[in-house]
């Protein structure tokens, strides 16, 4: 090293020197007196206040944490809050679906006793007094109106059995609504007395029960007045197709009446009459099947309503059918059902008797079998005694017509 370089060396030093020592002179003129005994920790100031502030940064993360944890707390807390009152709502809407069944059922129960009360009433209890005297043997006041059908199977319909037949309830499917009973009993008695009056007041009561059939579809005094009408639309029609229609449908009707109340008399009257009205227009088998409903369905009116004359007269009729039957109907009698229906003239003339002795001058067409029954058994004196009631009975209906030809061929035959 040079002499000039180890001279400018030293001259930094003494400069260095003399700049440290201003500095403390003058830092012991300006401190306070109390800070005089802690010169000595000057130089280690910076590492301390390192420490200081590593230290407030370690205090503030770990409050923060505290803070952190704290809220995490209170949210599970929160939670734990929900969890219990889901449960508490689980089981409320459990106990509602468990109660709602029952609560239908008391609705129901409210509803049906309110109805009982009502049934109750003074008109009520009127209407099932005139039940129990119609049931004890009073006779009824009816007319009746017959058709004669192809095949000597038998078929007829009544003017006047709205009057005779007893008033019934309607059978209703659980889930459909119970009608007012004013409306339906104002419609039965509407149609009634329509039924008993010209054709087109028939028409109009066949009009009115299309009308109400949706509503009433499930009523067994709806259904089998509706088969009546049915069977009154099939007298009144002329085309073959038309009528075979008006049958069918009411057959329909009536054996649906039949279904929902097998104790009702007027269902399994108007199910007969509509399985002889069908035999028009059926095959020799179809037709002996159909006589044997007839005579199963006829029988069990007859049971039911024993003081009724049509179904006497009806009876008549199947047994003077089945006392004509030709040798093939027979047969296929036999082939079909094992043994053939058997019934004999006498048997035919004790119901249309019956029908007489219940109803005196029941109707033309009942004097006109009865004429036919006493001439197939020789008894010619007294076929032409009921000849001769038959013609004084003026022909009204289509049947009556019909009665009125067959007794002027009976005439001519038995004055021969």
């Amino acid at each position: 090293m040079s002499h000039f370089e180890n001279k400018g060396l030293i001259l930094g030093i003494m400069a260095g020197t003399a700049g440290i020592s201003l500095v403390l002179v003058w830092y012991h003129k300006t401190r306070k007196p109390s800070a005089a005994m802690h010169m000595p920790a000057f130089t280690d100031v910076g590492n301390k206040l390192h420490s200081v502030a590593l230290e407030h940064e370690a205090h503030n993360e770990q409050g923060a944490v505290m803070v952190l944890h704290g809220r995490q707390l209170q949210i599970l807390e929160k939670l734990n809050g929900l969890l219990i009152s889901v449960d508490e709502l689980k089981r409320e809407v459990k106990f509602l679906k468990e109660a709602i069944p029952k609560l239908e059922d008391f609705v129901r129960d409210e509803l049906q006793g309110r109805g009982d009360a009502q049934r109750a009433s003074p008109s009520h209890r009127a209407a099932r007094r005139r039940k129990a005297e119609a049931a004890s043997g009073a006779t009824e006041t009816t007319s009746s109106e017959e058709a004669e059908s192809e095949g000597g199977y038998l078929t007829a319909h009544t003017d006047t059995e709205g009057d005779s037949e007893e008033e019934k309830g309607c059978k209703k499917s659980p889930d459909t609504t119970v009608q007012p009973e004013d409306e339906l009993f104002n419609l039965l008695q509407e149609v009634d007395s329509l039924h008993k009056g010209s054709e087109d007041d028939k028409k109009e009561s066949f009009k009115l029960l299309l009308e109400k059939e949706a509503k009433y579809e499930n009523c067994v005094d709806f259904l089998w007045r509706f088969a009546r009408a049915y069977g009154d639309m099939f007298e009144m029609a002329t085309d073959a197709e038309e009528k075979k229609r008006y049958v069918s449908d009411g057959k329909a009707k009536a054996e649906k009446a039949v279904q929902l109340d097998a104790m009702s008399a007027e269902s399994h009257q108007w199910f007969a009459i509509m399985c002889g009205y069908m035999s028009q227009f059926d095959s020799v088998q179809n037709k002996i099947r159909n006589g044997y409903l007839f005579k199963e369905h006829l029988d069990k009116a007859i049971e039911l309503k024993p003081q009724d004359p049509l179904l006497y007269y009806l009876n008549g009729r199947w047994c003077y059918s089945v006392a004509q039957l030709s040798w093939l109907e027979k047969k296929v009698a036999t082939a079909l059902f094992g043994t053939p229906p058997t019934s004999t003239v006498d048997e035919a003339l004790q119901n249309f008797l019956k029908a007489e002795e219940m109803h005196p001058g029941y109707s033309k067409c009942n004097y006109v079998y009865l004429a036919k029954c006493y001439k197939d058994l020789g008894q010619k004196t007294t076929a032409l005694k009921y000849c001769e009631s038959a013609l004084s009975v003026l022909p009204v209906t289509n049947e009556d017509k019909e009665a009125q030809k067959d007794l002027e061929d009976l005439l001519l035959t038995l004055k021969m």
